[in-house]
């Protein structure tokens, strides 16, 4: 049987130390390998002031630390951890390597875009999230609780909504975590609204019957991404959520995938870490 392994993107950065922090538990309720890995930046200028004596030099040095790093992680937590690192763009080498590996999943830091009023989806989680072939969970904020107690699963009426159900059923399978459904309502269409109470009701008596407990809550709010936004994370907050899972949308040509201005928000905003997945092909 195949090893499972986890990708974690370390920088260095505090941020990337945090998301590394948040993936032991799911790396060993899940039976998981965590793959540290550092891209060296093939267009950072410092770089290529050396020689590629110099470069070779300190990819070398950088691999030691690495590989320090990996066992200090491996002696704190009893995981078995990998250690990579390679040169080249940073978003297509993580994709690069997510796929060789076969992850299961991405674990990585999410730092706030510079212009926040742009909200740019340049920003590299931004495009891992868009890119990857598996689930991708980003972590924005500085202080989570341990384990994952309360998982957020908002629903709306699109057909991957299975998918999304079946991801968090896994997850609250491995962390016998509770899960709150909750479905925007920005319409007085009644035909709509009863449908969402009928899928509502659908994923609470499948999340039982799994053995998950699962509660639903509809929200009503006036229409906005921005108040959609500010109801579900209100929401997240007052559930004490651990996980909030989202999709990427899927384009009509079916071959690309594009992360939607909601869940662009809720990457950007939320404190909470975010589980985003991409549907798959039919």
């Amino acid at each position: 049987m195949a090893t499972k392994t986890i990708l974690v993107p370390l920088d260095f950065s505090e941020q990337s130390f945090i998301a590394l922090e948040q993936s032991y538990n799911l790396a060993k309720l899940s039976d998981s390998t965590l793959t540290l890995l550092h891209v060296v930046r093939e267009n950072n200028s410092v770089f290529g002031l050396f020689s590629d004596n110099e470069k070779k030099d300190i990819i070398y040095k950088l691999k030691v630390k690495l590989d320090e790093y990996a066992d200090v992680v491996h002696t704190k937590t009893g995981l078995k951890v990998d250690s990579l690192i390679t040169n080249g763009k940073i978003v297509e080498k993580i994709l690069e390597t997510a796929d060789s590996l076969s992850a299961s999943f991405i674990v990585m830091g999410a730092k706030k875009p510079e212009n926040v009023m742009k909200k740019v989806v340049g920003t590299k989680t931004l495009r891992v999230i868009q890119e990857a072939s598996c689930p991708v969970i980003s972590i924005e904020g500085k202080h989570h609780r341990e384990g994952c107690e309360n998982i957020i699963l908002p629903l709306d009426l699109t057909k991957e909504t299975t998918q999304k159900v079946a991801n968090t059923l896994t997850i609250a399978k491995l962390f016998n975590s509770k899960v709150h459904a909750v479905s925007v309502v920005t319409t007085k269409d009644d035909y709509l609204i009863s449908r969402m109470k009928l899928q509502m009701t659908q994923v609470q008596t499948f999340m039982q019957k799994s053995g998950i407990e699962c509660e639903t809550k509809m929200l009503n709010v006036s229409g906005s991404n921005n108040e959609i936004c500010d109801s579900i994370l209100n929401f997240a907050n007052e559930a004490k959520g651990d996980l909030i899972v989202i999709m990427t949308q899927q384009e009509s040509d079916i071959t690309q995938y594009i992360v939607g201005s909601l869940a662009k928000e809720l990457i950007h905003r939320s404190k909470i870490p975010i589980m985003s997945i991409v549907p798959k092909k039919k």
